[in-house]
């Protein structure tokens, strides 16, 4: 039987496109979503993959959640946390609110999703997890000491994690995408983007969404095990300059 994957954040940009990925690649995937009930219904029609909506900051709500892609699907053996949020501004301008609402929806979700579905994993002897972080994570970003501390979050998670169940059978990696050409950077005015954004950029180019989803089936398959505890950057080099 075919493997059950769950993304979270699932239904659009980077997320739609390792839903779709895995899906082509054979896995039974469940995409999940919290709110842009259009988009979604869009995604399931033309895709055909179900959909599930849940607010990934909350725990109750993953926890019931992943409950029932179990019940319909089966047991979860791989999960992508890629739900995230952005809250930009500067941090003597932020307010409570702008803060605890990405660590909430970029960091605790971590916890939210991987916490129902790992004591599963490690009775069956494996699991893949893959934790959407950041360059921004890596190297941080004016007007973004929420987001990048969440990223940054994200990979020390990570490496916890994969430590605690390595010899379990469950391989626990980061991708950090870079600029990826999604709706959020295409709406970034074109002289912002060609001036001083691009010029970051040592392949002169964003990425694709493609190319993150790429990076996910290399870490799910059966046949990396040996990777864990992994940062795979994808940003076009930009993590150099």
């Amino acid at each position: 039987m075919a493997r059950v994957a769950v993304v979270s954040g699932g239904t659009r940009g980077i997320g739609a496109a390792i839903s779709k990925a895995l899906a082509k690649a054979g896995y039974r995937v469940a995409a999940v979503y919290a709110g842009n009930d259009e988009a979604a219904a869009k995604f399931k029609s033309e895709t055909g993959i179900p959909v599930y909506k849940w607010d990934v900051s909350d725990y109750e709500a993953c926890a019931a959640g992943l409950a029932k892609v179990t019940s319909d699907l089966g047991p979860v053996e791989i999960l992508v946390n890629n739900a995230g949020i952005t809250r930009d501004t500067m941090l003597h301008k932020m307010k409570p609110e702008q803060w605890y609402g990405v660590i909430n929806t970029n960091l605790n979700s971590l916890f939210n999703m991987t916490r129902p579905v790992i004591e599963g994993m490690r009775e069956r002897g494996f699991g893949r997890i893959v934790n959407i972080s950041s360059i921004n994570g890596q190297k941080g970003q004016m007007g973004q000491s929420n987001y990048a501390a969440s990223k940054a979050g994200d990979i020390g998670f990570t490496k916890s994690l994969a430590q605690e169940n390595a010899k379990k059978g469950i391989t626990v990696n980061v991708i950090a995408p870079g600029y990826i050409a999604t709706e959020m950077v295409k709406a970034v005015p074109k002289d912002v983007l060609e001036k001083t954004i691009l010029p970051q950029i040592p392949v002169g180019r964003l990425g694709e969404v493609e190319e993150i989803a790429r990076g996910v089936l290399f870490l799910v398959a059966d046949e990396a095990g040996f990777i864990t505890g992994a940062t795979l950057t994808i940003n076009g080099g930009q993590i150099m300059v």
